[in-house]
């Protein structure tokens, strides 16, 4: 018998804000996340990009001082979403062996791995930190969480690029329907704010160039968009059964009907043009949810301000809905938050939670002069949603061709 999957708790760190709340409010407020750096690390190696979209508030401000020595950066951004998340859905008294995560990253402990190798380069071998294999491990975020919050019913860490915290959420929904726990943390985070990948996603030419404008940078379906802006930050869902949610009296934000997972299997970096794949996601998502296209309100686009990725996405929104998409409408978040890459999709899966529990619209911001090939409904200022029943779906796609979708309701 399916069951019926309910998000409980909610918590987040971004370039927005220090939590979930804040963050939300920056949203609709159409502020921007992005900043100029102002490291040394930027002029000493001579970075071609030189801003991104840093989380607003510093965990060093919210987290015991030995948790941010034994941490990595992103580990550090889970525990502070996992724990918001926790106290938002009341502590539940769940049995820990009933209790799972299913986290995300896109790249993991990348700030640990490169120190670490400065040092062995530097200073030999005996300086290099005894931690430093458990802060770089992808799993560390998710492990984090499930040791804080005595998670016995299993962790999963999924790495599929800037998808991945989106098919943490399938996962997690997937789990709670085998009956394999009754709660499941699920999110994603990320914390790539680094030379490297910054320079390696210049070299292909993946950032917007607009170091003199950081808060116009990210412009999702705007004629002029260049590329993405690069994020940080993680975001957590509590979701569980609806009877164990009723049996403690929680309150529900929204019910999380599933999602699909595909793959284009067609370049490693660039998406599938057609949207084939992207599409047959769309679609199996609001089939499994016992769903029409018809039904569907309003969509949160993976939308990363890429010339390639906006097209190739509005590709495959058309191919799912024809044109009942001309009347559905689109919130492209990044434009405020930057891509967030492992992520992305969970904080995205919270801005639509939150727009269905508060019946309104987040706003993309920077959209100036729209694509005339891209042709959506596109959300610029917040727009209340009607009554009734409501159905979202929220989209992430990712290098290595990943694509996933998760559909919410309201309650």
């Amino acid at each position: 018998m399916t069951k019926k999957i309910v998000v409980t708790g909610l918590g987040a760190t971004s370039p927005l804000g220090g939590n979930a709340t804040d963050t939300w409010n920056a949203l609709l407020a159409g502020e921007s996340g992005a900043s100029n750096l102002d490291y040394e690390w930027v002029e000493r190696t001579s970075l071609p990009i030189t801003f991104a979209a840093q989380a607003r508030v510093r965990p060093v401000d919210v987290l015991a001082r030995q948790e941010t020595k034994r941490l990595d950066p992103s580990s550090q951004f889970a525990l502070i979403a996992g724990r918001e998340a926790w106290a938002d859905a009341g502590m539940p008294a769940v049995e820990p062996e009933r209790l799972a995560v299913d986290w995300a990253t896109g790249i993991g402990g990348v700030w640990t791995l490169l120190d670490a190798w400065d040092t062995l380069r530097e200073r030999g071998p005996r300086r290099v930190l005894p931690m430093t294999v458990p802060m770089l491990m992808p799993n560390g975020p998710g492990a984090a969480i499930g040791m804080d919050l005595h998670a016995r019913a299993g962790i999963t860490t999924v790495v599929s690029a800037c998808a991945s915290s989106t098919e943490s959420l399938v996962n997690a929904y997937n789990r709670l329907q085998a009956g394999l726990a009754d709660v499941v943390i699920a999110g994603g985070s990320e914390a790539a704010i680094h030379p490297l990948p910054i320079a390696s996603f210049a070299a292909m030419q993946a950032l917007s160039k607009r170091n003199d404008s950081p808060a116009t940078a990210s412009r999702p379906y705007d004629i002029s968009r260049d590329g993405f802006v690069l994020g940080e930050g993680a975001a957590a869902l509590v979701i569980e059964t609806e009877e164990h949610a009723l049996a403690r009296g929680a309150h529900i934000y929204a019910e999380l009907l599933g999602g699909s997972i595909t793959s284009d299997a067609y370049h490693i970096t660039a998406p599938d043009p057609e949207g084939s794949a992207a599409a047959r996601a769309m679609i199996a998502t609001i089939q499994n949810a016992g769903a029409d296209l018809s039904d569907v309100m309003h969509i949160n686009a993976h939308a990363t301000s890429t010339p390639v990725g906006d097209i190739a996405e509005y590709n495959a929104l058309r191919r799912v809905f024809g044109d009942l998409l001309d009347g559905i409408p689109v919130s492209a978040t990044k434009a405020s938050t930057g891509h967030l890459l492992g992520g992305a999709g969970a904080i995205e899966a919270l801005f639509t939670v939150k727009a269905l529990a508060e019946r309104i619209l987040p706003p993309t911001i920077n959209l100036t002069e729209q694509d005339p090939a891209i042709p959506l409904d596109v959300v610029t200022a917040p727009r209340a949603l009607g009554t009734g029943d409501l159905l979202a779906i929220s989209n992430s796609f990712g290098f290595g061709g990943h694509n996933a979708v998760v559909a919410f309701r309201s309650v």
